[in-house]
């Protein structure tokens, strides 16, 4: 049998990334939580943390955490059945993978309706945020459309908007004489990251299947509001969410580049089939903000 008190350590440290942060939490020391790990690999006989700053799970480890954590939140809805079982300490945190646009234009919206959980939010992007699911280590993620994972209900959600968006003055100095492959390989754009491949689809779609791809210099900005603010500003063109864009495009502080090019992402929630009333009262909040907010799928393009 699993010693629970030695799993609940041993994801502690995954979770919080080191011994001295899972012993805070635990309100142990951080050597009562050192000799739990251990105890419990020796038990198991394999490697369940990689020691490091931050601490890391091995597979083992990683399945381990996974299994604890579920357990945790299946008996957190046990009272509400049994009037007899005592209530646990506080609710069971959900570790949910979102993609950053979604977190800062529709997902808060589904988070304020579940006042009763407590949410651990891994941000990534859409098109890679359903690798989180396969490794096991969230329960649910806002992805792009395309396969489900195994074991996950999917649910489609809409389309989130984007548009390539900047200043009046930035078009001006870079696309005096139009947006064309010239203009658009030396204007610098923005990039949330390296996984971030929104402005290249863009250009492909803006520019057609016959013309070169241009390469534009770059600035890396992995903030949602961040990427507006430096549109606003002049600094470069970018993939802006419409739901962000639209105040400003209505006022004329940001234009678009080349209206009717705008690129849809389709977005599906992705979640455990794990029976737990918990996950299905925030797969019903989920889609509800997304019906509210996001676009229907299949609707034309045109601000």
């Amino acid at each position: 049998m699993l010693d629970y008190a030695l799993l609940e350590a041993l994801a502690a440290v995954i979770r919080s990334g080191g011994f001295d942060r899972a012993a805070r939490q635990l309100n142990l020391t951080p050597s009562a939580i050192s000799q739990r790990v251990k105890l419990l690999e020796e038990r198991i006989g394999t490697a369940l943390v990689v020691r490091g700053q931050p601490c890391t799970a091995t597979p083992a480890g990683l399945r381990l955490c996974q299994h604890v954590e579920q357990v945790a939140l299946l008996e957190s809805e046990l009272p509400a059945g049994i009037p007899g079982l005592l209530p646990s300490v506080g609710p069971v945190p959900l570790r949910i993978a979102v993609n950053a646009d979604s977190l800062a234009t529709w997902f808060i919206a589904a988070m304020a309706a579940l006042p009763h959980c407590l949410f651990d939010l891994v941000l990534d992007d859409q098109d890679h945020s359903a690798d989180w699911l396969r490794r096991g280590e969230v329960v649910a993620a806002v992805t792009a459309g395309g396969r489900g994972v195994p074991g996950c209900d999917l649910h489609p959600l809409g389309v989130l908007r984007y548009v390539a968006t900047a200043s009046p003055d930035f078009v001006h100095r870079h696309f005096a004489d139009g947006v064309d492959v010239a203009a658009l390989s030396r204007a610098p754009c923005l990039t949330f990251n390296a996984k971030d491949g929104l402005q290249a689809a863009w250009l492909r779609r803006a520019l057609g299947d016959a013309a070169p791809v241009p390469a534009p210099p770059t600035h890396w900005l992995p903030s949602s509001q961040a990427f507006v603010d430096a549109a606003l500003a002049g600094v470069g063109w970018g993939m802006n969410p419409l739901l962000l864009a639209a105040p400003h495009l209505a006022a004329g502080r940001l234009v678009a580049l080349l209206p009717g090019t705008e690129l849809d992402v389709p977005l599906v929630w992705q979640c455990s089939r794990l029976a737990s009333a918990t996950l299905g009262d925030v797969t019903r909040a989920v889609r509800r903000a997304a019906a509210e907010l996001l676009r229907p799928a299949g609707r034309e393009p045109g601000l």
